[in-house]
């Protein structure tokens, strides 16, 4: 009924119902990923989170608490009622243009993204383009966010803004290539760009002989180091802790965004959560079944055994209407590893952040994907026996360089450094240390 009623659209009306039941939950759950934030971050660190909004009593002394669940909404009040300040020696144009920049990849990314199966209702609905160069335009699109960052620090005439814009430049080259190359590897396995190909490839049986659980490419070995890669990458994509160096308060005041006030700055704000929810889904989806909620295969378990065919009918009819709310809770889950990553670990170096990109992160992801350049060409050539082993043949060789590099890698050392302070006209103090 639904799908006769949704073929008889008008394909613009079509696409744009897909836009919009895209589009508007994100938009709404946004403020829930702000106040999920400020409770986990409050919960970790052993402090008092926002508990105060949300907080009902009655006259009879009968209290209801939310644990602060309207924060955001009051937050949202309050930017957008706060005095908007342009200053006057800035690039207008650009300065008022940037945040949007900043803002529209996070939701464009989601144009490939399928949040449901690709059969029945879903098929009609989601993607919103199943295009063939999925991986391709989510990396295009990514990469389009440094734009409103870079334009928003040069636009502020301020050079703390200045330097905040062009660290998210060189940060973006340090860790783009690698990002690259781990999804590369992902597409020489699948043999397809689309995202619902890649979806489809991960619910094959498990190493091609369990049939009865999913091939989640994490499970790979291989899949496995590339999904480290990709996830180090995303942190880094979106800014946040421990690489936002474009933003660091200690050093560059709030970098690219310390000229925006109001709602200009709730829109950048705005678009970092979409964007970490977005390539939250990109890993799901590539690595991790995409909108199945378990890596279990119910249809083979109901055809190979005869009595568990009702139960596994049952389970597979929830897993298929559950798919959208699967696909947010993966989304959720995305956003507290954010989160926890952000309160754990401490900020870098910019050259530590350098030195994991082009000297870690690039040259595993490389390794990897020649090892499973190998492995699919025996596979192809010979057997899968024959490509298992010459998988494990090219793993053991990798490992054997890299022990040997780092065995072999000189020790720098660390260079005597000292410095004469003048006390006044008291005498001089001496300091001494290494560097």
């Amino acid at each position: 009924m639904v799908e006769q009623w949704l073929l008889s659209l008008h394909p613009a009306l079509l696409a744009l119902i897909r836009v919009l039941l895209f589009v508007v939950p994100v938009l709404l759950i946004v403020p829930a990923f702000i106040w999920l934030e400020r409770r986990l971050l409050s919960w970790m660190q052993d402090r008092h989170g926002p508990n105060r909004v949300a907080t009902f009593k009655f006259k009879n002394g009968f209290k209801i608490s939310l644990q602060g669940l309207l924060q955001p909404i009051a937050d949202g009040v309050k930017l957008f009622l706060k005095e908007d300040i342009t200053p006057v020696a800035v690039d207008r144009a650009i300065y008022f243009i940037a945040p949007a920049i900043a803002l529209f990849p996070a939701f464009a990314i989601g144009a490939t993204l399928p949040w449901g199966p690709s059969y029945g209702v879903y098929g009609l609905l989601t993607p919103i383009a199943n295009v063939d160069i999925g991986i391709l335009y989510v990396l295009a699109i990514s990469s389009l966010g440094v734009y409103g960052v870079v334009l928003a620090g040069y636009s502020s005439n301020n050079k703390y803004s200045l330097l905040g814009g062009l660290r998210a430049s060189a940060q973006l080259i340090s860790y783009e290539l690698a990002m690259g190359m781990s999804l590369a590897a992902v597409i020489l396995a699948t043999g397809s760009l689309r995202m619902s190909d890649i979806i489809g490839e991960q619910m094959q049986p498990l190493a091609g002989q369990f049939s009865w659980f999913q091939n989640w490419f994490i499970f790979t070995p291989w899949g496995f180091v590339s999904a480290i890669v990709f996830l180090i990458c995303i942190i880094a994509e979106t800014n946040r802790a421990p690489f936002d160096l474009p933003e660091a308060e200690n050093e560059i005041i709030a970098g690219y965004h310390t000229e925006y006030s109001s709602m200009k700055f709730a829109v950048f704000f705005m678009g970092e959560y979409a964007a970490m929810f977005m390539l939250s889904a990109v890993f799901f989806t590539v690595f991790l079944g995409g909108w199945n909620p378990l890596p279990i295969n119910w249809e083979a378990i109901g055809t190979d055994v005869a009595g568990l065919k009702s139960v596994a009918d049952f389970f597979g009819g929830i897993s298929y209407w559950a798919a959208p709310l699967t696909f947010v809770v993966k989304g959720f889950i995305g956003i507290a590893f954010y989160i926890w990553v952000r309160a754990t670990l401490p900020r870098l170096r910019y050259d530590q952040l350098m030195h994991l990109g082009w000297k870690v992160l690039l040259p595993i992801s490389v390794a990897n994907f020649i090892v499973v350049m190998i492995w699919i060409m025996a596979k192809s050539k010979f057997s899968s026996t024959l490509g298992a082993a010459a998988y494990v043949v090219a793993m053991g060789l990798v490992a054997i360089i890299y022990l040997t590099y780092m065995k072999n890698k000189t020790s720098t050392s660390l260079e005597s450094r000292s410095a004469e302070l003048t006390n006044g006209t008291e005498g001089v103090l001496t300091m001494e240390g290494r560097n």
